[in-house]
C-alpha cells in the first residue's frame, strides 16, 4: 500500500580511500575502505505521485533510479521528486550511488516496503564494484567491505564499521579538471585494468591491517593518515595504466602534495577523482588548511572543510519532527 505522506532523504558524500585487491585470485576481487564526511550532502524530497516526475539537479538521473526500483518490484505507480541539494556529480564524491540509494529509499517508505541498503542497492543496480558507498549510506563513519565475489551478484559484505573522532576533519579540494570516469568509460577502464602484483596487494592489505585499522582505533590521526596515503599511493601505480599516471590530473597531485606539506595528516584521490581530501585534527587546523589551499587553487577548484559523518542517510516523514535512522 502506498503511503500518502512525502519523505525526505538526505545522505552524506562518501571518500573512497581505494581498492585492497584488484587481482581476484582468491575468489573475490575489489573489497576497499571508504568514509563518509557530512559535506556535501544531498536532500531529496519524494512525494506520492499517480506518474514519475523529478526536479531539480540530477533530475534525470533520479528518473532512471526510480524506474528500475519500480520495475525490479514490480510497482506500477509513481511519485514526484525534487532534488534540493546534490553531491557533486563524478567528483569521486559518490554522488550515483548515493543518488540511487535516496532515491530508492524514498520509494521504499512510500510503498510500504521494508529494505536494507543491501537490498536497495541491489533493486537500483549499484553495488557492483565497491560497497563503500552503500555501507556509508546505511551507516556513516568508517567502512571496511570485502569485496565481490566472482559468482555473485551480492554486494560485498560489509567487515568493518566504525565511528570516527570527533575532533578529526577533513578538506576537500575539488579542481576544475576533467571529470571522473562513470558509466562505460568506468566499466571498460575495469575490463582492461592489468592486475597488480600480488605483493602490491599484499602491501595493501598488511597497511590496512597493521596501520589503518589500529591508529583508527586508538585516535592516531598520524599513522591513520600515513596508512591512507601510502595506499593511495600503492592503488595509484595499479590505475596508472588507465590515469596515466598515480593521480589522474597534475593538479591533483600537486593538490595532494601541497596538502601533506601545509599540515595534513593524510592526503589522497578519492576514487577517479578530481575531488583530493586532506585529514587534519580540529577546527583550526582545517581552516588553516583550507585558507592555504584556497590560495593555492584560485579560480582553478573550489576548496571547504567539512566533518565526518557517523550516522549514515536519515530519512524524515511528512508531520514528524525529526529524521528517523
Amino acid at each position: 500500500m502506498r503511503r500518502e505522506a512525502a519523505v525526505w532523504v538526505d545522505a552524506p558524500a562518501r571518500l573512497h580511500l581505494g581498492f585492497i585487491d584488484l587481482r581476484g585470485d582468491l575468489g573475490r576481487r575489489f573489497g576497499g575502505v571508504g568514509i563518509a564526511v557530512r559535506s556535501p550532502s544531498l536532500l531529496l524530497e519524494a512525494r506520492p505521485a499517480a506518474d514519475l516526475s523529478a526536479e531539480g539537479e540530477d533530475a534525470d538521473r533520479v528518473l532512471r533510479y526510480a524506474r528500475r526500483f519500480l520495475d525490479h518490484h514490480g510497482i506500477r505507480g509513481g511519485a514526484a521528486f525534487r532534488v534540493h541539494r546534490a553531491i557533486p556529480p563524478h567528483s569521486g564524491l559518490g554522488s550515483g550511488t548515493q543518488l540511487a540509494l535516496a532515491t530508492a529509499r524514498a520509494l521504499a517508505s512510500l510503498y510500504g516496503l521494508d529494505e536494507g541498503a543491501h537490498e536497495l542497492a541491489a533493486a537500483v543496480g549499484r553495488a557492483r564494484r565497491s560497497a563503500i558507498g552503500t555501507w556509508t549510506f546505511a551507516h556513516g563513519g568508517f567502512i571496511l567491505e570485502g569485496g565481490r565475489r566472482r559468482d555473485s551478484e551480492d554486494p560485498a559484505p560489509l567487515l568493518l564499521r566504525r565511528a570516527v573522532p570527533a575532533s578529526w576533519r577533513c578538506v576537500i579540494a575539488i579542481p576544475r579538471v576533467d571529470r571522473g570516469l562513470s558509466g562505460e568509460v568506468e566499466e571498460q577502464a575495469f575490463r582492461t585494468l592489468p592486475p597488480p602484483p600480488p605483493e602490491q596487494v599484499g602491501e595493501i592489505s598488511r597497511l590496512i591491517l597493521m596501520v589503518l585499522l589500529p591508529s583508527l582505533v586508538e585516535g592516531d590521526l598520524e599513522g591513520f593518515g600515513r596508512a591512507v596515503t601510502e595506499i593511495q599511493r600503492r592503488v595509484g601505480e595499479t590505475f596508472r595504466a588507465i590515469q596515466g599516471a598515480v593521480y589522474a590530473h597534475p593538479l591533483i597531485e600537486e593538490l595532494v602534495e601541497a596538502m601533506l606539506t601545509w599540515g595534513a595528516a593524510g592526503a589522497g584521490q578519492s576514487s577517479w577523482g578530481p575531488a583530493v581530501y586532506g585529514f587534519v585534527d580540529g577546527e583550526e587546523a582545517a581552516s588553516s588548511l583550507t585558507e592555504r589551499l584556497k590560495g593555492f587553487l584560485g579560480e582553478r577548484g573550489t576548496v571547504f572543510a567539512t566533518t565526518f559523518d557517523n550516522r549514515g542517510a536519515r530519512f524524515r516523514l511528512e508531520g514528524t519532527p525529526a529524521a528517523v535512522d
